[in-house]
């Protein structure tokens, strides 16, 4: 059934809530992704609007799917499992027959193919096809402008996804980290990365990763130049592969007054030139930080096992989200296995809730390694397996590039 004759179909409204989420996953990952990814939305929503938006994860099939809609009403939002069935046409169309017209309907699956992506799409008139491993990020990045019906975050999606790793405290790793991170996106992925080290006085980015700090930042920010396309073809400074820095040199007596709003119009004129901003934000009472942190898509928080670390991350945890974040910030512990630190548990018992991703301490492994870059070669690595994850859990998909549907506008229709 075409698109066109779904839409032409008068609705028939059956709604349980106002807004209501159903999904049904074939394995037990993705059922635990989405109960959990959206468990943090629908409790954003209710905060932030006061309406209650009832959803419910069942371990099931396309087939499953059918059944229940055939005998409850249909939800707002609809999230369908094909698993990796290459010809799921029939069942769809089977599907389209016995739910609304406005239901937004997300199919997930394990078949990578652009031709499956147009017939779930174009024919069937599904919102979108999310190809499995499914992420936090990815569940929010879709799903949370249909819960909170906010046009500005589905905006947020046009351009590069911005990325920002804070510290819970001094010498934690983060620095080290988003190096990586940017590496990995930028020359072992090869999407068009940028490294952004937001710290005026001691950033250390440049001396991980390669590049040359320069003054251009500084100027930017302040509103000392304007944010063009030759200011910052001067400013960003290529390393390697499709990587690019953008930095100061450290300098403790430098006098840093950044201009109000120059921030955010940076980031916006750099999502334009990149798939992947990587900001390495520590956490200081500057203006440009707190732009920053409203700005950016998606948080990361690294923290050591240790009490300083964990009273700092609950603090960091406390910030509000901003408004192009859906998603609650990931918890990432470093040195995860050194001696004397907590251990895992203790420490998500203390944050009630749980780390993310965990880097183990790997001090035989960084001591002999001249330049990150080298250690990024081995997938064998645990630090190349962590690094990996943290990509995926921020937006990276290294499945598809086809293009998005706009949620909303789907929807309205």
């Amino acid at each position: 059934m075409s698109e066109g004759a779904l839409r032409d179909r008068s609705p028939t409204p059956m709604r349980r809530t106002k807004r209501s989420v159903m999904g049904f996953a074939a394995d037990a990952a993705s059922e635990a992704v989405l109960e959990d990814a959206l468990r943090d939305l629908v409790q954003a929503e209710l905060t932030r609007s006061g309406v209650e938006v009832s959803h419910e994860i069942k371990r099931g099939t396309l087939k499953s799917a059918i059944a229940a809609m055939m005998r409850a009403p249909a939800p707002d939002i609809l999230i369908v499992d094909i698993g990796a069935d290459a010809a799921p046409g029939r069942l769809l169309a089977a599907l389209s027959e016995v739910i609304e017209p406005s239901v937004a309907l997300f199919v997930l699956g394990e078949v990578d193919d652009i031709g499956l992506y147009r017939l779930i799409t174009r024919d069937i008139g599904a919102v979108d096809y999310l190809f499995k491993p499914l992420t936090r990020e990815t569940v929010a990045r879709y799903f949370g402008p249909l819960i909170s019906q906010d046009i500005q975050a589905v905006e947020s999606s046009r351009g590069g996804r911005v990325i920002a790793l804070t510290g819970a405290r001094g010498g934690v790793g983060a620095s080290t980290i988003a190096a990586m991170l940017a590496l990995y996106l930028g020359e072992t992925s090869n999407r068009h990365t940028l490294l952004l080290d937001a710290d005026p006085f001691i950033g250390i980015s440049h001396g991980l990763c390669g590049g040359a700090p320069g003054e251009a930042l500084g100027a930017l920010l302040s509103g000392e130049s304007a944010i063009d396309a030759a200011a910052l073809d001067a400013a960003i400074q290529p390393v390697r592969g499709r990587l690019s820095l953008l930095a100061l040199p450290p300098d403790l007596n430098r006098q840093f007054v950044p201009k109000d709003g120059a921030a955010k119009a940076l980031i916006a004129a750099l999502r334009q030139r990149f798939n992947f901003i990587i900001v390495d934000l520590p956490f200081l009472p500057l203006q440009s930080h707190r732009e920053l942190l409203e700005a950016v898509h998606h948080r990361v928080i690294v923290l050591d096992p240790s009490i300083a670390g964990l009273r700092d991350t609950l603090r960091l945890l406390a910030l509000p989200k901003g408004p192009t974040q859906p998603q609650r910030p990931t918890i990432m512990l470093n040195h995860a296995n050194i001696k004397g630190g907590f251990d895992r548990r203790r420490l998500e018992d203390a944050l009630k809730r749980k780390v993310d991703i965990a880097m183990p301490d790997l001090p035989k492994r960084f001591q002999p390694v001249a330049k990150l870059a080298d250690l990024m070669l081995s997938p064998r690595d645990p630090a190349f397996r962590a690094v990996a994850e943290l990509a995926r859990e921020a937006g990276f998909e290294s499945g598809r590039g086809a293009l998005r549907a706009d949620p909303l506008a789907v929807q309205a229709a």
